[in-house]
């Protein structure tokens, strides 16, 4: 079902990748203000391709992309290979270290309909087009989205397990994190990774909106095309996958943080919340995500001054009219988008995904910092959601809300680049593949 094709990136000169740490740079998508001033400073990071600034950014990139190659900071790969990229990492408060194993290639841009690749949140259109403008200056896919697919019998680790033994690149990243990068190029041991994909679906964890920047390009390069095959760069894109049935796949909580909103009275929402919701007083903030930790439908609230426990009640669900089946339903997230900031903070449905009073942060203790210094008026402390229930989601075609997952840690960007530009897209005459 899933078609997947070996790569021929463009890597940084291997004079320059001896300080990778410095050319690396986060996702466009989590990459902070602070950061991105701070990486900006390296006419050489990474960044520079995927979250270009200034005016006229896309083109920038473009212009400079080609200044790359021709200088060769970036030379491409001659052969075709299977990257195998692991992430070390530890979590708060545990003593043991995790590493969450997965292997770097490009899988053809199935549209949704397709059923190959499943999606689980919404996008927010202006940041997918932001990424088709950038992908159409460019030609290049500057950072992997990362794909689950399941394999109880983990019949690919024993090959990247081989892989990992000679890297290529060793960094530690923003995160903490420590990023290994190896390759394959044997023939067979590739072909075998295209053959066990070939059986797949899979559940794009991360990447929604470059995803779906692929999709809107690719039609767009195919109404371009009256002589369109099908096998054309612009067809595939580039992803990073792992397994589901690992045991160091990790999804952290996002939390809600409401700010600016007109007519916001704390005593108005907590009688909005009271026909649905037990309410208890929380007499220390700083503990709120520990008491709700493990409980359905449980939710902190964080005020200047007050915090509470509130947890839904059990019959409250049946009144949910949003037409979703009840595996969506009884998800945490849809019961904190409709009670809490629907019904609550009025807030309706159809405009949440855009609203301006709605941010997201994955930090409890910035949620907190930020309701008491005043820069928000409330932040809403939710649980993590697990892989099972983000299967059960995709399987019934449904999304989750937007921002619904925090897949941890990051994929990392500036250890490769692939172009689909077709001259540089097509492998070699001489590949076995």
């Amino acid at each position: 079902m899933a078609e997947i094709l070996p790569i021929r990136p463009w890597r940084y000169n291997p004079s320059l990748s001896g300080d990778l740490d410095a050319l690396a740079s986060p996702l466009f998508d989590v990459v902070s203000e602070k950061q991105r001033k701070a990486l900006y400073q390296n006419p050489l990071n990474s960044i520079h391709l995927s979250v270009p600034e200034g005016p006229d950014p896309t083109n920038r990139a473009a212009a400079l992309l080609a200044k790359w190659k021709s200088e060769k900071v970036l030379v491409q790969d001659k052969l075709p290979a299977i990257y195998v990229y692991y992430q070390y990492f530890k979590l708060a408060g545990d003593s043991k270290e995790y590493c969450r194993k997965g292997f770097i290639a490009h899988i053809r841009a199935y549209d949704w309909e397709d059923g190959v690749i499943l999606r689980h949140e919404n996008t927010i259109p202006k940041a997918v087009n932001d990424r088709v403008d950038l992908l159409e200056k460019t030609e290049l896919h500057v950072n992997p989205t990362h794909g689950l697919f399941t394999d109880p019998h983990f019949t690919l680790e024993h090959y990247m397990d081989a892989a990992i033994q000679n890297p290529l690149y060793e960094t530690e990243d923003y995160q903490g994190v420590r990023d290994v990068l190896a390759v394959i190029h044997d023939a067979s041991i590739i072909r075998r990774f295209i053959d066990v994909m070939s059986g797949k679906t899979i559940i794009l964890a991360d990447g929604h909106h470059r995803y779906e920047g692929s999709l809107i390009y690719k039609q767009k390069c195919i109404a371009a095309n009256p002589n369109h095959r099908g096998d054309e760069g612009y067809n595939f894109h580039l992803m990073y996958f792992t397994n589901t049935e690992a045991d160091d796949l990790r999804i952290l909580p996002t939390h809600r943080i409401i700010r600016d909103l007109p007519d916001f009275h704390e005593q108005d929402i907590l009688a909005r919340l009271e026909p649905y919701f037990t309410i208890t007083p929380v007499e220390d903030s700083h503990t709120v995500n520990e008491i709700i930790a493990g409980k359905p439908w449980a939710f902190g609230l964080l005020f200047s001054e007050n915090a509470y426990k509130v947890r839904l009640k059990p019959d409250a669900l049946q009144t949910m009219s949003w037409p979703f089946p009840d595996v969506v339903k009884k998800l945490d997230l849809t019961v904190m988008h409709y009670f809490i900031i629907g019904k609550a903070l009025c807030i309706p449905g159809k405009v949440q995904r855009q609203s301006e009073y709605i941010d997201f942060d994955r930090s409890f203790s910035d949620c907190l910092q930020r309701v008491i210094k005043g820069d928000a008026q409330m932040a809403i402390i939710t649980n993590e959601v697990s892989i099972e229930e983000v299967k059960a989601v995709c399987h019934s075609g449904f999304t989750m809300p937007q921002k619904s997952t925090y897949f941890y840690p990051k994929v990392i960007g500036g250890f490769l680049f692939t172009s689909i530009r077709q001259a540089e897209f097509e492998l070699p005459v001489y590949s076995p593949i």
